[in-house]
């Protein structure tokens, strides 16, 4: 078979699951790790492999970074390549810039991996285009959970209006010292968010969680 040949069959057979679950948004949503691991197995029937780099690029005044996927043929060294960029938060505000970049190269890299094996993730929940789908239907409601739960935040405390850079340290302090001062059970919350440590919280559930608190 021919690179494309192989591309084609490794394409028509992929399924990569979403294996990781937000539970405050309710949603599946599958990572970069997911689709390699749903690769790997298939690229060994047809004799590929797949690479993947990265490079910084500055576009106008910001820097992005550029993720290239590559799917060789191990036999002739051929390949198909497509690439994504993702671009860095300008705030670096609770986070060093290795986690900005690596934050930036891990979404890049989920979308040039989807580009090559022709992986539909416009209803997911962290693309522009679920967005767009559901705000269409928000926008005849009042107003969302989430923005109440921020707004409800944002009255106790300004500075815990939503921000992804905030860091996991900060979030837990945060979050350890509103649940002592609710009189919550500590260990039942951290079951319904599962996880084992409120480190691992994004910064959209920690305001959604805060904000839950803060009805209390």
């Amino acid at each position: 078979m021919s690179v494309y040949e192989k591309l084609m069959k490794v394409q028509g057979e992929l399924i990569a699951p979403k294996g990781q679950y937000n539970s405050f948004g309710k949603y599946n949503y599958r990572s970069c790790e997911d689709i390699l691991n749903a690769l790997k197995p298939l690229l060994g029937k047809v004799g590929a492999t797949v690479t993947i780099t990265d490079e910084p690029v500055f576009i106008g005044d910001r820097y992005y970074i550029k993720a290239t996927a590559a799917f060789i043929d191990i036999e002739d060294g051929s390949l198909v390549s497509n690439s994504a960029l993702a671009r860095e938060s300008s705030d670096k505000k609770g986070m060093d810039e290795s986690q900005i970049t690596g934050t930036a190269s891990s979404y890049a890299r989920k979308y040039a991996l989807n580009g090559l094996f022709l992986i539909d993730d416009t209803k997911d929940a962290d693309t522009d285009s679920y967005h767009e789908q559901t705000n269409k239907s928000s926008k005849k409601q009042d107003k969302s959970d989430e923005q109440k739960n921020a707004e409800m935040v944002a009255s106790v405390d300004p500075d815990l209006l939503p921000d992804p850079n905030r860091t996991p340290e900060y979030r837990a302090k945060k979050i350890k010292e509103t649940i002592a001062a609710k009189k919550q059970d500590e260990k039942k919350l951290m079951e319904n968010a599962k996880v084992d440590k409120w480190e691992s919280l994004t910064d959209a559930q920690f305001v959604a969680l805060m904000g839950w608190l803060a009805k209390k």
